[in-house]
């Protein structure tokens, strides 16, 4: 699909990028991108798999390789560095811990990065490195997709995630199978991916989620202070406004022992509450409620639940294991 590096070092800046643009516009003739995927952990396995399913080319790298080669049985190349998953890649895939650690990621990577190229920039990173990560993607000839996603384990294996996405209209057709493969649905919300819309709105969902998660198990902790049934909790709240499938699904890993392997865990959650909090305190937001989500996951954590499925901020509720 693409030329000779020789020939494409030598073509003017002007035309060379004319030319990746078409390339990265004839990508969806085919509708079979080739892609790149750094990060494998939970999210990212579960989203190279569906990508192979669908029939794209890809391509997958995790620091720790064990992660990665699961996925070779379903057809995935696993590489050695993040340089090698991303040559001559269509779309690049990040699904790793924080921005920095993509930043750090996509710098190894850069060698090899094609100019034109999409990047769908999918780990949870907040509002403030958005700025970064966008003038990386310029430095490097990138179309910048800011494209986390919403959902967990769970969808994520089943391809129905929700994908948040903002970025150019010019490169959504290459970026549009790799979506519809790992998402039951695409949410638009800009077309200029540093402006960090999509980053936006997938905070104040998890600042939902996390709420929910903790109340769930505060009230838990009380049913279990005060000797208190917890299914007559439930039988109290069934079918009315109060009642919620989320609570509901929180608390049977805590009920039912279903708290490993994790859907999402304890430390990630941590990280994001504490995105949540100082987003807020930058646009001049006091967020109590996740400012002590964040200090209750962190509680978990030390208590060596660091691992487990975040409804295990649970524990936070008490001085010691319980």
């Amino acid at each position: 699909m693409s030329s000779p590096r020789d020939a494409v070092s030598a073509a003017p800046a002007a035309v060379r990028e004319a030319g990746d643009t078409q390339r990265l516009q004839g990508a969806s003739m085919s509708d079979k991108p080739t892609v790149g995927v750094l990060g494998t952990g939970i999210m990212g396995a579960a989203m190279a798999r569906n990508l192979c399913r669908a029939g794209l080319e890809v391509r997958a790298w995790n620091r720790t390789r064990d992660k990665a080669e699961p996925l070779a049985a379903d057809g995935a190349r696993i590489t050695d560095t993040p340089a090698e998953a991303v040559e001559g890649a269509d779309v690049v895939l990040t699904m790793l811990y924080d921005g920095n650690t993509v930043l750090e990621v996509m710098r190894e990577a850069a060698p090899a990065l094609r100019r034109g190229a999409a990047w769908a920039q999918s780990t949870t990173a907040g509002t403030e490195l958005t700025g970064d990560l966008a003038a990386f993607a310029r430095e490097h000839g990138l179309l910048f997709y800011d494209a986390p996603v919403l959902g967990t384990k769970e969808p994520a294996e089943a391809g129905k995630l929700t994908v948040l996405a903002a970025g150019p209209e010019e490169g959504r057709a290459a970026v549009t199978p790799v979506f519809d493969a790992v998402g039951a649905k695409t949410l638009w919300t800009g077309e200029d991916g540093a402006a960090g819309s999509a980053s936006q709105l997938k905070l104040v969902a998890n600042s939902w989620v996390l709420a929910v998660t903790a109340a769930a198990g505060e009230t838990l902790a009380l049913a279990k202070g005060l000797d208190v049934d917890p299914g007559k909790f439930f039988e109290l709240i069934g079918g009315g406004p109060l009642d919620m499938g989320y609570l509901r699904a929180k608390s049977a890993l805590l009920l039912e022992g279903g708290l490993t392997p994790p859907s999402f865990a304890v430390t990630t959650a941590e990280k994001d509450a504490r995105l949540i909090v100082a987003a807020g305190r930058r646009s001049g937001v006091r967020l109590d409620v996740a400012e002590a989500t964040a200090d209750r996951l962190a509680r978990a954590a030390a208590q060596g639940h660091a691992d487990e499925d975040m409804a295990a901020a649970y524990f936070a509720s008490f001085d010691g294991e319980d």
